[in-house]
């Protein structure tokens, strides 16, 4: 196609799966890569996101890094869903939790996504949007938690633009039952609505708000391998 490669993908039309599982850590995409695609073919190295096309149980399946923030996984994945003809994206990462409910290692379901960006606003909606995944995504990967025996809870997320805030005013989004706070998948949510497509975001629990528990950035890249699997069992 005409619009590819695009400036922040150096990908053909082609050498992109129709699904894409994302990571906002490009290492995090090249250990999926090494332990789940066979025969992973690098097809962007643009900026250092990493990506790759292979086969898993024989479907073909892509893995690509979108880095951190709403401005961020909004440029890739509006590439993807508009230029290189990705119908459906899977974001796995981590989060932040603001639930009793939930603990380190424990997988959020992101039913839907609340956010204190503005991202929304170039769709000029006279109105706040609901940024919601897809359903059968959601209830297949509920599905696979339970086949596989993992801890997780399907909820509401926060999508935050800051990590360092002055106010982050948690326990008003605690009280409005939000699980857990990370800093993409509204964005996610919104490029795939607007694009007619299909999105989901997987996390895990790496702190806690609450209790102040925290996992290193090594475990975070290396051991959070349990929503991986509940990712590619989707494909």
């Amino acid at each position: 196609m005409k619009n590819t490669p695009t400036p922040h993908i150096g990908a053909q039309y082609g050498d992109i799966a129709e699904t894409v599982i994302m990571a906002g850590d490009p290492l995090r995409v090249k250990l999926m890569a090494e332990k789940y695609l066979e025969n992973p073919v690098l097809f962007n190295n643009v900026r250092g996101m990493l990506g790759y096309t292979g086969t898993y149980k024989g479907k073909r399946v892509s893995v690509m890094g979108h880095g951190m923030g709403m401005a961020s996984i909004g440029i890739y994945t509006y590439e993807l869903y508009n230029f290189y003809g990705v119908k459906t994206i899977i974001r796995v990462g981590s989060a932040g939790s603001i639930s009793h409910d939930m603990h380190i290692g424990d997988l959020c379901i992101a039913q839907a996504a609340c956010t204190n960006s503005n991202f929304a606003s170039q769709f000029e909606i006279p109105g706040d949007f609901a940024a919601i995944g897809t359903f059968d995504l959601v209830r297949g990967a509920a599905d696979s938690c339970e086949k596989l025996g993992y801890r997780y809870k399907v909820g509401n997320v926060l999508s935050s633009d800051m990590f360092y805030s002055e106010n982050p005013h948690n326990d008003k989004w605690m009280n409005m039952g939000v699980l857990a706070v990370e800093m993409e998948i509204a964005a996610l949510y919104m490029n795939a609505a607007r694009s007619g497509n299909r999105a989901l975001g997987i996390v895990t629990i790496s702190d806690h708000i609450l209790t102040g528990e925290a996992t290193t950035a090594e475990e975070r890249q290396n051991n959070f391998t349990h929503m991986m699997d509940v990712a590619f069992s989707l494909v």
